[in-house]
């Protein structure tokens, strides 16, 4: 595979990516790369997903950017990276 090719391919990912969180992202649990809970999703924004402030410890709005998901299914988003890593 050729340096084009996997530009492609995570060109390809990124795009049904952001079409399935347009279509079902909606407050889907966020989960950390070890499975634990680390938001609610409130919508896609961007590069970025907003999670609710609702579910948040501080009250306030988190965002987590799209390069740290790592897949989706019918019930969650998940990330990449540990809970602590979310900003």
């Amino acid at each position: 595979m050729t340096q084009n090719d996997a530009g492609e391919i995570t060109s390809r990912i990124d795009q049904n990516l952001r079409q399935r969180l347009e279509q079902m992202g909606e407050h889907m649990q966020v989960k950390d790369t070890n499975g634990e809970h680390v938001g609610t999703v409130d919508k896609l924004e961007g590069d970025q997903l907003k999670l609710t402030k609702n579910d948040s410890p501080d009250g306030q709005h988190h965002y987590v950017p799209l390069s740290q998901v790592e897949s989706m299914d019918d019930v969650a988003v998940y990330l990449n990276v540990e809970r602590g890593a979310v900003q």
